[in-house]
């Protein structure tokens, strides 16, 4: 896959749609570059050449080389392998699917996606493509262990369907558009569906306005959820602002405020806590790496935790000393997520789902649009008890 970003990508769409300006702005900042990323990009790698054995497109020797200098990756583990088989699992069956509808089904692996008629110098990556005879099918895979990601009303799927469906509408009558979101590592498969034209309507009347915009630098700076994994989100302006009007707030007892104030305080107390702890990361960065000085504010040294320097020399001296190997060593099973990494989620499954419980999670407030099912509140319970 080729290393290269367009200043309107897809992956940054659901920003400068809603923040036009925020594209140039961005521009000036260098890429972030973490351990993550490289591990998805690999995951990727793995999962195209599983997707090309399949279609034929290398031979078993050339997969079988090129599979084993894949092993030798730092990022490499059974357990990446299996959640990118289970991807691989699940590409098939859909490419199954559009042949068992159209013989000649086109199939294509990590496409590039050329949406520039409605933003310019548009394009991103495609890591699966497949169009029958009235349907076109982008299939993503996100290995990371974030959050669940949807493909309703999803930005990024909806650019990279856009820029297959220019390539393709003009050979194949498609009516239908799939966008599909694989996560395996959260077992996360999120599908959208929508007809050709509202895509089309949404690319012309969404998108093209608000990437002119971006293009040129031009629109008005607005916060909001888009701010979340903007590069300049510790620093604009914008965000601050916004921010600062919840903080100029006259907090008072909560019975003193009116349900409509406190289900304001709500709605803006998760961006006001992200956005002080984002302003508080990058103050601390600049102070750490780069000398910076802050006015009524110093660099300390945090709480510290004793640790032994050498485990093997303490256990001698005690045993030296006459104490008990059993009291020195505490004994315990691993944690879940440990023992899942170990044994690999097929393995695990097999063997413990039996002994594993999940009790419910601690009630917590989220608004109406939030896809989880609501609960009852304990008042309830107990006036049905």
């Amino acid at each position: 896959m080729a290393n290269q970003h367009a200043l309107l990508s897809a992956s940054s769409a659901d920003r400068w749609i809603a923040c036009p300006p925020s594209a140039r702005l961005e521009e000036q900042v260098e890429e972030e570059q973490n351990q993550y990323a490289a591990e998805g990009t690999f995951a990727h790698e793995l999962a195209e050449l599983y997707l090309s054995l399949h279609l034929e497109q290398i031979k078993k020797a050339t997969f079988t080389k090129k599979h084993k200098k894949l092993q030798s990756n730092e990022f490499y583990s059974q357990e990446l392998e299996n959640y990118v088989k289970s991807y691989v699992d699940f590409c098939i069956e859909k490419i199954n699917e559009a042949r068992a509808k159209t013989k000649d089904a086109v199939v294509l692996l990590e496409m590039r996606l050329d949406y520039s008629i409605w933003a310019r110098e548009g394009f991103g990556t495609g890591d699966l493509v497949v169009v029958s005879d009235n349907e076109l099918t982008v299939i993503d895979l996100k290995y990371g262990m974030g959050v669940p990601v949807s493909a309703e009303d999803n930005s990024q799927m909806r650019l990279y369907a856009l820029g297959a469906l220019n390539q393709f509408d003009v050979l194949y009558d498609i009516q239908n558009i799939k966008m599909v979101i694989h996560q395996p590592r959260l077992d996360n498969i999120s599908i959208s569906e929508m007809t050709t034209d509202s895509l089309l309507y949404w690319g012309n009347n969404t998108v093209l306005d608000a990437a002119e915009k971006a293009f040129n630098g031009e629109g008005e700076f607005r916060s909001g959820d888009h701010c979340r994994w903007c590069k300049v989100r510790s620093t604009c302006r914008a965000r601050a602002d916004a921010n600062m009007q919840l903080a100029k707030m006259d907090f008072k007892e909560p019975a003193l405020l009116s349900d409509k104030e406190i289900a304001e305080v709500l709605a803006a107390a998760d961006e006001l806590q992200r956005w002080a702890s984002d302003v508080h990361a990058y103050a601390l960065d600049q102070a750490v790496n780069h000398g910076k000085e802050w006015p009524g504010w110093k660099l300390v040294e945090g709480r510290s935790v004793r640790k032994y320097a050498d485990e093997e020399k303490v256990a001698e001296t005690l045993l030296g000393a006459g104490y008990e190997e059993d009291k020195l060593y505490k004994k315990e099973l691993l944690g879940i997520t440990a023992m899942e990494k170990m044994l690999g989620k097929k393995q695990f499954n097999t063997l413990l789902a039996d002994y594993v419980e999940k009790p419910p999670g601690k009630p917590k407030l989220a608004p109406d649009e939030d896809k989880r099912q609501a609960i009852k509140s304990s008042a309830e319970v107990d006036f049905k008890n």
